[in-house]
């Protein structure tokens, strides 16, 4: 699916693709193939290196004129930046990450201000980022509440002036942090809780100035969450099954009665319809579950701070101590969510 989509980029006309890595992304398995791409103009920074000028991207046309200059930054892990400080606490830790993004961005602008320079040409200069900026929307699935070092977000000072625009990636919600800085978000839903949002992609034109054009994405497959009791799922799932349209349905039962046999119930719901429930949750049946036996099967329905909290519940630790214990968890969660394969 990766090759074929930036072969048809290309089909559509696109002469210069750069692919820059995200926090889902393997930096190795991006780079494997980066030489090779490189020949159909397809730039590849899988993560950041030592020098920041193997992130800087001279994009040109087809007679070798310079178009404009990006600085393709990739998600920047704490390995890439700076090096782990013993008997340091979570906020001298957050402070030094912080500072390092930022004196990652300002080395990367000078360069590209030198090469400007050097072209002799006033071309424009782009930089991206997959990173969470404070005032960007992240209500929606598949986004962790914290970035490395315990940071949820860095500010938008951290992009010096020398950038004409800044794409940003990471939330999923279309979001203007500061008129040229910008969250494209995903162009599909990431998840049920980006059912019904409207996306989007950014087009911006260098002519005389700057322009910033805003094309919304058609929906290709609807998603719908359906959250209530028996009596207002049966009609809503009675609605669209008259539409007739193929829709992917999350089903989220929260009424007072125990439903034992929701997952049954819901397909005769759907039957002979063009209704697909990829996920279902009965939250009633199971908090009764829960209250009479601690049972692995429930995993599945739990996330993994409701586990631990059951735990700490379980072994009865004291109050005190729980917030600390959470904490540090999380710390571990959160890290483990941005690890990939040995470089």
């Amino acid at each position: 699916m990766y090759y074929d989509f930036l072969i048809n980029v290309r089909k559509a006309g696109c002469e210069n693709v750069i692919v820059v890595g995200g926090n889902h992304d393997s930096p190795s398995f991006l780079n494997a193939p980066k030489d090779i791409l490189a020949a159909l103009n397809v730039s590849v920074i899988g993560h950041a290196t030592e020098n920041p000028e193997d992130e800087m991207i001279v994009v040109k046309d087809k007679l070798g004129n310079p178009l404009t200059i990006v600085c393709a930054v990739p998600f920047l892990r704490e390995r890439d930046i700076s090096r782990f400080t013993e008997g340091e606490n979570y906020s001298d830790r957050s402070k030094r990450i912080n500072e390092n993004i930022k004196k990652h961005y300002e080395a990367i602008a000078r360069l590209a201000e030198n090469k400007r320079e050097e072209l002799g040409t006033a071309v424009p200069i782009i930089a991206t980022g997959h990173l969470p900026v404070a005032g960007g929307k992240r209500n929606d699935d598949g986004v962790r509440e914290t970035y490395i070092g315990n940071i949820e977000a860095v500010g938008n000072d951290i992009f010096p002036d020398a950038f004409d625009y800044v794409a940003l990636g990471h939330y999923h919600i279309p979001f203007d942090i500061k008129g040229h800085i910008r969250f494209c978000g995903s162009p599909i839903p990431m998840g049920f809780g980006e059912a019904g949002q409207k996306k989007q992609v950014n087009l911006i034109e260098f002519n005389e100035g700057r322009n910033i054009e805003t094309i919304e994405i058609p929906v290709f497959q609807q998603l719908e969450s359906i959250v209530g009791d028996k009596k207002f799922i049966a009609q809503r799932l009675s609605e669209l099954k008259k539409n007739g349209v193929s829709v992917w349905v999350e089903v989220i039962y929260t009424g007072n009665e125990i439903f034992p046999d929701l997952s049954s119930w819901v397909n005769e719901q759907i039957a002979n319809s063009n209704i697909e429930v990829l996920k279902l949750q009965n939250r009633q049946y199971l908090n009764e579950v829960l209250t009479q036996v601690d049972t692995a099967d429930s995993l599945d329905e739990l996330n993994e701070m409701e586990v631990f909290d059951k735990l700490l519940g379980k072994n009865n630790i004291p109050d005190e101590q729980k917030a600390e214990l959470k904490a540090l968890y999380k710390e571990i969660i959160d890290g483990l969510h941005i690890q990939d394969m040995p470089l």
